[in-house]
């Protein structure tokens, strides 16, 4: 019987775990319709794809690693970087890959 409740609470305390882990509760705050506080540049980024408004409406897809964002045309190479300098949920600011700094708000 004790040992029972040993293995009870063991089975309950990795279920816990495991499903904290999992789980996807925190929603992206990179996620959303950008725009730059002069208005100039736009961005909308999805689950899946990157695409800056002002230049041309073509998507590209991207992969966040660390506070940089890579993203490529159809999976080409090299990739094309930017750096997340302050991220909320109502400001973005990128730097570009020519060493521009934009502020962005949602």
């Amino acid at each position: 019987m004790k040992n029972l409740a040993l293995v009870l609470v063991h089975v309950i305390c990795a279920f816990i775990l495991f499903s904290a882990a999992c789980s996807d509760s925190g929603k992206s705050n990179l996620k959303g319709d950008w725009r730059s506080k002069d208005g100039s540049n736009r961005l909308r980024i999805t689950d899946k794809q990157f695409t800056m408004l002002e230049e041309s409406e073509v998507p590209e897809d991207y992969f966040v690693k660390g506070d940089t964002i890579f993203t490529s045309f159809e999976g080409s190479q090299p990739y094309t970087r930017f750096v997340i300098q302050k991220l909320d949920d109502h400001n973005l600011k990128l730097l570009y890959p020519d060493s521009v700094s934009i502020d962005f708000v949602k």
